[in-house]
This record gives C-alpha cells, sequence and structure tokens, in this order.
C-alpha cells in the first residue's frame, strides 16, 4: 500500500441496497487548518446501521461511515503545529456545532457522511476536532468514547443537571450512549435504575454500578421500580428509545422532575400531557454537544478511571459483521473496528 492510498470500508449503492465493501482509496492529505490521523480503531453507532438501511435524512453516496476513532497523528497542514505530529488523539465527531450553547447551528454535521469518516486507515479533520488520547485507554476504548460519550455527558449532566445523591432511570441499557451514561452517573455518585429486555444485559449493567434492573418486557416494570425505592420516584429519566417507554417513564418522575430524550431508536412515543402540566415536569432534547460539553467529558475521563465498555473488537474488513451484530441488538456497550494495531 503506497502512502497515496489507504483501505477504506465504503457504503455504496448496490443492486440490493446500499452495501459496505472494503475497497483502495486516495489517502487525503491536510489542508490548512487540519491534520490527518492514521487511525488504529474506529467505533459503530446506531447512526451508521440507519444510513446503511437508507433510514436517514440527506444521505449521500458513496460515502465512509463511522463517526468515531481513535489514532496517531501523522500530518498536519497549513498553520497547525508540528508539535501535533505523533500525538495520540480522540476525535471529536461534532463539526461545526456552533457558538451557542443551547442548541447546534445550521452548518452543524456528524462526522461519517456527508464527510468521509473513520472506516478507514486514516482520516483528516480540523486541528480543533482532536484532542489528546487518555493516558489510561487503549486505542480500541479510545475509539469507543467519543459520541457516546459525548451524547450521554449532555444528555446527562448539561441537559439533564445529574446531581450527586439524585436517582436516574435510564431505559434500554446496552447501547453505547446508554452505556456511557450509566458509567458517568454513578461515576457521579447517582443512583441508576435501568431497563433492558435481556436479562443478560441488566447483570451486566448492575457489574457497571446499576442498583436494580428490570425487563421492559414485564408489564409491572415500573411498579417493581417503584417498589425497588421504597415508593419514591425517580428525578432524572435519560432516553434513546422513546415509543411505550415513555408513558411510564413519565409516571416515574417525581413531581418536577426531568426526563431527556437524546433519540427514538424503538420509535415514536404519544404522551398524556396531562401528566407533563400537573407534575411540572421538564421535557428536554438533546443532541450530541459542544466543543465545551466534548472538553469537559474528555476530562472527566481523563481524571478518573473510567473506561468505556467494549462489546466486541473486530477487523476493520469485518464491518459488515460488526453492523449486523448492532441492527440485531446484541451488543453491550460499544463494537469496535481494529484498524491498525
Amino acid at each position: 500500500m503506497s502512502s497515496e492510498t489507504m483501505q477504506a470500508v465504503i457504503l455504496e449503492k448496490g443492486e440490493g441496497g446500499a452495501s459496505l465493501v472494503l475497497r483502495t482509496v486516495p489517502r487525503k492529505q491536510p489542508g490548512a487548518g487540519q491534520v490527518q490521523v492514521r487511525l488504529h480503531a474506529a467505533a459503530l453507532n446506531r447512526r451508521d446501521v440507519w444510513i446503511r438501511l437508507g433510514r436517514y435524512a440527506g444521505i449521500k453516496l458513496p460515502t465512509i461511515l463511522g463517526s468515531d476513532g481513535a489514532g496517531v497523528v501523522s500530518a498536519v497542514g497549513a498553520g497547525v503545529s508540528g508539535d501535533w505530529v505523533g500525538k495520540a488523539v480522540v476525535l471529536n465527531p461534532s463539526l461545526n456545532f456552533g457558538g451557542n450553547e443551547d442548541a447546534q447551528g445550521d452548518d452543524y454535521r456528524i462526522l461519517g457522511m456527508p464527510d468521509d469518516g473513520t472506516y478507514a486507515e486514516s482520516i483528516v479533520v480540523p486541528v480543533g476536532n482532536v484532542v489528546e488520547k487518555p493516558a489510561h485507554l487503549d486505542f480500541a476504548q479510545a475509539a469507543a468514547l467519543p459520541l457516546a460519550g459525548l451524547t450521554a455527558y449532555r444528555a446527562l449532566c448539561v441537559r439533564g443537571q445529574l446531581r450527586p445523591g439524585q436517582t436516574v432511570l435510564i431505559p434500554g441499557i446496552g447501547s453505547g450512549v446508554s452505556t456511557m451514561a450509566l458509567m458517568f452517573a454513578v461515576h457521579l455518585g447517582a443512583r441508576v435504575i435501568v431497563t433492558s429486555g435481556s436479562r443478560d444485559k441488566l447483570e451486566e449493567a448492575k457489574k457497571l454500578g446499576a442498583s436494580f434492573g428490570v425487563s421492559y418486557r414485564d408489564a409491572d416494570w415500573d411498579d417493581q421500580v417503584i417498589r425497588f425505592l421504597g415508593g419514591a420516584l425517580v428525578d432524572v429519566v435519560v432516553d434513546g428509545a422513546g415509543a411505550d417507554a415513555w408513558s411510564k417513564s413519565l409516571n416515574l418522575l417525581r413531581p418536577g422532575g426531568r426526563i431527556v430524550s437524546y433519540g427514538a431508536t424503538a420509535g415514536l412515543a404519544q404522551i398524556d400531557l396531562r401528566k407533563v402540566f400537573w407534575k411540572q415536569l421538564n421535557i428536554l432534547g438533546s443532541t450530541m454537544g459542544s466543543e465545551r460539553d466534548f472538553a469537559e467529558m474528555i476530562a472527566l475521563v481523563r481524571a478518573g478511571t473510567l473506561r468505556p465498555a467494549v462489546d466486541q473488537v473486530l477487523p476493520l474488513a469485518e464491518a459488515a459483521r460488526a453492523h449486523e451484530r448492532m441492527e440485531h441488538s446484541q451488543h453491550m456497550g460499544k463494537i469496535v473496528l481494529r484498524i491498525h494495531d
């Protein structure tokens, strides 16, 4: 492989729909204000699966998927300090969030479509989108951190305003974001309750610090939570699933409580507005995060011993198999692609 080409997994159109194909493609060189990163690992997100299945807005093919990555800076463009070369870094997948901390701007994008992403041997990004890798993380763990960590941090800490001693409910544990939210909440001294349709995932969540886990397949799972809490209710709900869980989540919130929505992987939710106004609930939306959010999240990880939960590490060439595992929700934590050892 020459220095002018690289291996990458391309999402391209085929007769049966979009498919992931390993190709040799030109290796991009950094322009002004950019760095080139030789990637050691990339991680999957549900977003990647939605794009492949055609269930995402503004799809442009062919493209290189992947929002998460970690590696070593291999070259810099004009105006960027040469001190970056050789540094191990993590990518911030939020592009052009903008200066308003309340919400992203009109030019906001997420790395990995339309911009080429991390399912490749190298990537070029703005220098402002790399930070030094926390030293206690290996490259697979570091690659598992960015999108899930940023989304979980903003939803839990910035929008949800979780405080030590409070109780948080995290429905649908097992995804990268929900697992990171669990770990952050435990680290911050909160009591965490989780739900899942998988008994194995509930057991894994308890190992990560969850105080109580219940199957959402049980018709009375909300009653089980209340019994566990001795009749008390929860302070915060952080939800990426949507659908039927919302109604019961609203029931479980204390008056004045907060529910933060960062996704709707299980479908749209229908709610009884009477529960909202009578209990004076706060309904908050959250998407990814700003540069400040990312810096705070990295500082939180760097200052302690938090390590993202890695479900499985597969070679880059097996990206399609990794997608299949995520599509069927077989994972607990992040699925990672190994690119360079």
